[in-house]
């Protein structure tokens, strides 16, 4: 993670965990003792945001920009100004939770000035048991898609490929062969490989892309 850019763009299909993943992403940061914002850019999914969890993060030390539009409830498609302060203020590391298509990814396009080659890494999260990422065909379109709007490459990969807690090493092991493929056509390197600790523990240590124990922070224990 500290070989990553200061700058990282979370993307992924509806269903991938892109939420999920972003919210472990800072709280290992932030033990890093890293300075970390997480800004929640997703103006189109209203479910599993990641500004929910917004006063366990701040335990954390974490720093959560989300709408202007004060509530939980509130479902309006507004972003506020605060995350310019964090993108130009370079003692902070910055994640950003995108929507994961070309519509949430728009949002990105007022930012881009950001996103320089060696200040941004965009991290694009993959759940091949999603219908629209299980095929080679439909993950080269999805990127093509969000890379078409906002203008910015996709950099890294990110396994993530899930039944929630019934997540198997088979269907991990299966969505690493779809993220390897995925991989090879873009050159794309595939920078974590994630799962719940059971699974991760029993994963091959040679797995291309780093191990990334996966905490559950966006579901109860019921979902």
């Amino acid at each position: 993670m500290i070989n990553d850019r200061r700058i990282r763009v979370i993307v992924g299909h509806y269903g991938s965990g892109k939420t999920e993943f972003a919210v472990n992403y800072v709280v290992n940061l932030s033990k890093l003792n890293k300075k970390v914002a997480l800004a929640d850019l997703d103006i189109v999914n209203p479910y599993f945001r990641s500004r929910e969890k917004e006063s366990i993060l701040q335990e954390y030390g974490i720093k959560v920009i989300s709408s202007n539009v004060k509530g939980l409830n509130s479902d309006l498609p507004a972003v506020t100004g605060e995350v310019l302060g964090p993108l130009q203020d370079k003692s902070y590391d910055v994640v950003l939770d995108v929507g994961g298509d070309s519509v949430g990814a728009r949002s990105l396009v007022r930012y881009t000035e950001y996103f320089t080659s060696e200040d941004y890494d965009m991290f694009l999260v993959i759940n091949g048991n999603r219908g629209e990422t299980t095929s080679v065909e439909g993950v080269l379109k999805h990127i093509d898609s969000i890379e078409a709007v906002c203008q910015v490459r996709v950099t890294g990969i990110i396994n993530n490929t899930h039944l929630l807690r019934h997540t198997t090493v088979e269907d991990v092991l299966r969505g690493q062969e779809l993220c390897l493929k995925v991989s090879r056509k873009r050159n794309i390197p595939i920078k974590y490989v994630c799962a719940i600790e059971p699974i991760i523990n029993r994963l091959p240590k040679d797995i291309e892309g780093s191990l990334f124990p996966i905490k559950m922070f966006m579901r109860e224990d019921w979902m």
